[in-house]
């Protein structure tokens, strides 16, 4: 099975000039940790919850001053849209990723990919197993 077929097409998306706080206000009604974030319809970067805490409030910027792009990950792991499923489920746990943005060839963001979706399309085996790899502390 590929990933295009288990992935979520319809995905929130930030703008890297979007202020935090309306990056969180969108996290927090639809009850997500991350966002990918989108310019030119190609991925630059993720943010979350984590980022907005730690490089912004925890060093007083304001939210509603400082851009996604200023607290965003730029170094993105992400997966293309054709790749094997069960390749791709295993990778996230060896990375401990919970979601992993979906590309295609172009660079396109055409999807996300959560342990929700693989544990919905591939049965509990591989899902499983990617559950495993998270929950091993990093550098065991």
């Amino acid at each position: 099975m590929r990933v295009s077929e288990a992935m979520t097409r319809q995905v929130h998306i930030a703008n890297p000039d979007q202020s935090i706080r309306d990056v969180a206000t969108i996290m927090a009604e639809c009850d997500l940790g991350s966002l990918p974030v989108g310019e030119n319809d190609l991925l630059v970067g993720m943010i979350t919850d984590r980022d907005i805490a730690i490089r912004a409030v925890a060093n007083g910027k304001s939210p509603n001053a400082t851009t996604v792009r200023e607290v965003m990950s730029q170094d993105v792991k992400y997966c293309f849209d054709d790749a094997e499923l069960s390749d791709v489920a295993r990778n996230m746990g060896d990375i401990q990723l919970h979601r992993l943005p979906v590309v295609d060839h172009d660079k396109h963001l055409v999807g996300i990919l959560a342990l929700a979706d693989i544990a919905n399309c591939e049965g509990s085996e591989v899902a499983g197993d990617t559950v495993c790899g998270l929950s091993v502390p990093r550098g065991h």
